[in-house]
């Protein structure tokens, strides 16, 4: 990595480090699109993973489950939803892809895989790389894999229109190996971490709120909900995450324990 792209990673390690916590999201987006801008992507992905208790012993994925994902730029497909949600949804029917599986190589570790570098040729003439990727314009993924726990990992995704090189690989982990504290914010936001189960679409909205000084009036007004609506969020997030109280919530949010 020559000096003026390791400026670059830098830059956006400063940059991440300037965002308050109730800007993950947007953090996280910016922060896609500058990787994606840098290895030359045309998209990105980010997915909390969690390992299930009392799956089968027989379970090819181990447990594991993508419980959320996000996408910077969103794809039309034949599903209203886009091909991810598609992919998603066979992952949770364990409609298993040979795609699926490279995920639980070396599960628990710090890793990288990417389509064309572990994937077999007859894999890229499917009709599912074909419905999912290449009907999209995507040639070749990467994806970077940091584990929080034993029970969590935070995967961000990369897709070009031609193949990762082996520098762009070692460049994304380079970028993403070193901020393990906005992976943690990332699982935080979406309740994967300490949450009893994981945040509904409007708790997270309203989690970002709490996590200003805004008072649940004023969340209630900028989510246009009832004043009795939001706090009854706010009461479910603070079961959620086991706190009493919103500095007991930030308390949580702002420990760099695992």
């Amino acid at each position: 990595m020559d000096n003026a792209t390791q400026d670059k990673i830098l830059r956006i390690w400063d940059q991440l480090s300037d965002v308050d916590a109730s800007q993950t999201d947007r953090a996280a987006a910016n922060l896609m699109a500058a990787l994606c801008e840098v290895v030359g992507a045309w998209n990105a992905t980010w997915a909390g993973a969690v390992c299930m208790d009392g799956v089968e012993v027989d379970d090819p994925l181990r447990g594991w489950r993508v419980a959320t994902m996000t996408t910077l730029h969103p794809v039309p497909s034949h599903s209203d939803e886009g091909p991810f949600k598609d992919i998603l949804r066979r992952w949770d029917r364990r409609e298993l892809d040979p795609s699926f599986l490279l995920p639980l190589r070396e599960v628990g570790s710090f890793r990288s895989y990417s389509f064309r570098r572990e994937l077999e040729p007859e894999w890229f003439v499917s009709p599912f790389y074909r419905d999912f990727y290449a009907s999209v314009g995507t040639y070749d993924s990467v994806f970077v894999g940091f584990p929080l726990n034993r029970d969590a990992e935070s995967h961000f995704g990369f897709y070009s229109r031609q193949a990762f090189t082996d520098e762009d690989i070692a460049l994304l982990s380079f970028a993403l190996r070193g901020i393990k504290w906005f992976h943690r914010q990332l699982m935080l936001g979406h309740g994967l971490l300490m949450a009893q189960t994981p945040l509904t679409p409007t708790e997270r909205e309203v989690m970002q709120l709490l996590l200003t000084e805004a008072s649940e009036k004023q969340i209630a007004h900028r989510l246009g909900i009832a004043v009795s609506t939001a706090h009854q969020h706010v009461v479910s997030l603070f079961r959620k995450f086991g706190v009493r109280s919103r500095a007991g919530l930030m308390s949580r949010w702002l420990s760099r324990g695992g």
